[in-house]
């Protein structure tokens, strides 16, 4: 009986031994394995910054090719090429995952793929300031977004007709700020939540303002683009307001020089000449009454409430300083605006500024 219970041990220990270094090596790929889908999925990444991150696009039309490259090219081969199959195996869909995503350290893999597969893209902001023309408008929405300055102008031909703009009315739908989009988003789309920034920006108070003035909406536009040509002076900005109020008011010609830069396409003139006064134009407001048709760039919304606000005062005639400060000399008397005239174009003709 001894020798059959010896027996019985021997055969237990023979079984452990045989498959004990197969447990352990299991084991062992058991957790290597954790370890690697771990570190494919969950180590953070490590690119960029913390102030802009790095940014993936995926332009409309895109191919699951266009994708994987997109996504190695601006995160480096390793960490593009595990989103890119993970992106694959939560439904390989381009269509789905156009738009801009943006990349900031301590994200992992698997949230990138995941964000991008189901196209929860990242906002982009969209600026434009010191904008005359609305090619230089469609060209700026252009650069920051997916569509091109040719779906950006078609839209607005297509949209604001329908809001009563007519195509020299174009910049007063606009007001110059800094706004967030969706890179995607559709050049219509854009068009009308720009229309409805400015809309709220006239609220009731304003359009109160403005009809107190006897003037439209448009019209306000119109006259705080010609004062933010006419001086780079923000305390001055007001005082030219109400002059040229002023001068509606009388029924005289507002004789604008901005309007006659715009009238001759240049609007680095530093000195009107009478060949610029001559040119045949609705802008050349030294020949035509009242206002201009249309704003003669992208007015601000401080310079729209420096029409709205302007302080009274009985100035009708303006005219830069001689000192070349940047600020003007008025005058309510044309006696005293010729004055100033003589002595600014004697500093003219002493730098010899043509």
């Amino acid at each position: 009986m001894a020798t059959v219970k010896k027996r019985k041990k021997k055969g237990n220990e023979s079984w452990l031994t045989r498959h004990s270094l197969g447990v352990m090596t299991a084991v062992i790929a058991i957790i290597v394995a954790i370890g690697a889908v771990f570190a494919f999925a969950f180590i953070p990444y490590t690119g960029g910054n913390d102030k802009e991150g790095d940014w993936v696009y995926i332009p409309h039309g895109a191919s699951t090719a266009q994708v994987r490259d997109s996504l190695k090219n601006s995160l480096g081969s390793s960490m593009g090429t595990r989103i890119y199959i993970m992106w694959k195996l939560m439904g390989n869909n381009p269509a789905k995952t156009e738009g801009a995503y943006r990349m900031d350290p301590g994200q992992t893999a698997l949230g990138i793929a995941r964000r991008m597969a189901t196209g929860r893209q990242t906002p982009v902001t969209v600026t434009f300031n010191s904008t005359r023309t609305m090619q230089q408008l469609a060209d700026r929405i252009a650069s920051q977004l997916q569509c091109s300055p040719e779906e950006f102008m078609d839209a607005c031909a297509e949209v604001l007709p329908e809001h009563g703009f007519k195509r020299a009315t174009y910049p007063a739908a606009f007001i110059p700020d800094t706004y967030e989009f969706y890179w995607s988003a559709t050049p219509e789309n854009v068009v009308k939540r720009l229309l409805d920034y400015r809309d709220n920006f006239w609220n009731e108070e304003r359009t109160k303002k403005a009809k107190s003035l006897g003037l439209s909406k448009v019209e306000v536009a119109t006259v705080a683009s010609i004062i933010e040509e006419e001086t780079t002076k923000k305390d001055e900005r007001p005082l030219v307001a109400r002059l040229y109020l002023n001068r509606l008011n009388k029924g005289m010609r507002l004789q604008a020089d901005p309007t006659v830069k715009f009238a001759v396409g240049d609007f680095k003139l530093r000195r009107i000449r009478g060949e610029h006064l001559r040119v045949s134009s609705p802008y050349n407001t030294y020949k035509v009454e009242g206002l201009p048709p249309g704003p003669i760039r992208v007015p601000t919304a401080s310079a729209l409430d420096d029409v709205l606000n302007a302080p009274h005062h009985n100035y009708i005639y303006m005219c830069a300083k001689e000192d070349f400060s940047g600020y003007h000399n008025f005058a309510t008397d044309y006696a005293t605006h010729q004055a100033n005239a003589r002595r600014y174009q004697k500093a003219l003709n002493q730098r010899n500024i043509m």
